[in-house]
């Protein structure tokens, strides 16, 4: 169904979001921070990227800013999946580009759901 690239610093989370994309068909690519997400995407682009909030280094909001911005990578959807779930934050990840955003514990129907509406996009 597509690939996606799982950028999490997290091993439990990294876990279930790739058992719950390897269930709906997607192939599964792992950074676990946006520095060495923004190395992988210089050699393949995924059809979705899968983006925590708070990583070491830069933050998933930079990242994605930086993502969206650059004509490349401009066109990949990119969900944001964080603990940081207020309004504020969603609305914050959405202004920074990103297509969806999903709190976490993830929902694994809403998650699989939101996926596959992107990659058919």
């Amino acid at each position: 169904m597509g690939t996606a690239l799982i950028i999490e610093d997290s091993l439990t989370e990294r876990e279930i979001i790739s058992h719950y994309l390897k269930q709906a068909g997607v192939s599964v690519s792992i950074a676990k921070s946006g520095e060495e997400a923004l190395e992988q995407l210089n050699s393949s682009l995924p059809d979705l990227i899968i983006l925590d909030v708070v990583l070491p280094g830069r933050s998933g909001f930079e990242i994605c800013r930086e993502l969206k911005s650059e004509e490349k990578t401009s066109k990949i959807p990119i969900i944001m999946c964080s603990t940081k779930g207020s309004e504020m934050d969603k609305f914050w990840g959405m202004r920074q580009g990103a297509d969806a955003y999903i709190p976490k514990p993830i929902d694994e129907e809403i998650f699989v759901r939101t996926v596959r509406q992107l990659i058919k996009g």
